[in-house]
This record gives C-alpha cells, sequence and structure tokens, in this order.
C-alpha cells in the first residue's frame, strides 16, 4: 500500500518507502505453521467435545495475538522518506505517526546486531533539533544504505531551501571554480 499523495506537501515528492524488514514476519510463521500441525493433532486426538471446543478457541486465540496481530502491524507500518522529511506512520485502527522535517536533521546512525548483519536490517536514529528528540525507526531493511540516503536527502533538501539548483551539479555553498 503506497503512501497517500494527498497527505504530502505541495511539491514534495517520495524518494523511497518500504515497510519493516520481512523478517518480522518469521515468528508468526513460525507460530502458524506450529498451530496447524499441533492444533490439529489435539484435536483429533481428544474425543470429548468440550475439549475440541477448548482446543478450537485456545488456537483461536494463539491465532489472533500470534499470528494476526503481528502481521497486521507489519503490514500498517510505513516508513516514507521524501525530498522534505522522514514520515513513520504505523496503526490500523489507531494511527500513530511523526514527522522530522529533513531540515531539522541533526545526525543519522544506525545499529545493527548480528542477526541484522546477516539478514540486512538494524535500527535508524534520527537525531533531530525537534522538541521530540530522536527518532528511531527499528526493523529498518538496508539500514546502511538507507543512511547514506538520508544524508544525500538531507543535503538536496539544504540547496533546495537555500534557492540552489543541484539539477547541473552545483551548489550554492561550494564555488565552481575550484578555489
Amino acid at each position: 500500500m503506497a503512501y497517500p499523495k494527498k497527505l504530502l506537501a505541495p511539491g514534495e515528492s517520495i524518494k523511497f518507502e518500504m515497510r519493516p524488514h520481512w523478517r518480522a514476519l518469521i515468528l508468526p510463521m513460525i507460530v502458524l505453521i506450529a498451530l496447524v500441525f499441533f492444533g490439529t493433532w489435539l484435536f483429533f486426538l481428544t474425543d470429548s467435545s468440550i475439549l475440541r471446543w477448548i482446543i478450537g478457541l485456545g488456537g483461536i486465540v494463539i491465532l489472533l495475538f500470534g499470528v494476526l496481530i503481528p502481521f497486521l502491524h507489519w503490514i500498517t507500518t510505513q516508513y516514507v522518506f521524501t525530498d522534505r522529511r522522514i514520515i513513520v506512520r504505523q496503526g490500523l485502527l489507531t494511527k500513530e505517526g511523526r514527522d522530522v522535517p529533513l531540515a531539522k536533521v541533526n545526525s543519522v546512525s544506525f545499529e545493527q546486531s548480528v542477526l541484522g548483519r546477516i539478514f540486512n536490517f538494524g535500527v535508524l536514529q534520527i537525531e533531530s533539533a525537534n522538541v521530540d528528540g530522536t527518532l528511531s525507526i527499528k526493523d529498518v531493511p538496508d539500514v546502511e544504505e538507507i543512511q547514506r540516503d538520508v544524508y544525500r536527502l538531507q543535503e538536496e533538501d539544504d540547496v533546495r531551501r537555500r534557492g540552489g539548483s543541484h539539477g547541473n551539479n552545483t551548489s550554492p555553498v561550494l564555488p565552481t571554480d575550484g578555489t
């Protein structure tokens, strides 16, 4: 599901958007497979209809909290990077969002565990001059590349705000005559 264009400011464009890393779905898939296997086995092992109802209700609860809710959390979380800001949105029934203007970004760092290095994901931390402080985005795919892209977007936004043109690779900040 793409980020709605109507929520962007005039002239603002999306550079890239993503969801949390797919590894967030590994545990729910394991729970689903185990639930189907053991739930079916227990269901047909018992003869009592009361025990079958208990097993069925227990399976529904496990399915809801172990599979459906984590999947809905993953599918409704968006990380959007525009040419002016970083947007994090999540939630199905209740929405939660946070925007950080690129002009307010002080530093961008990342953390990557051993598992993160294997599966190529990490935590992106964006320190800003906003009152809210640091924006921590978890489960970012290709976190190292995203860190570099945020710095690039920040530089392009700075050139845009100063009225410079970066179409011909000139910057109003740096001299072009080599001095």
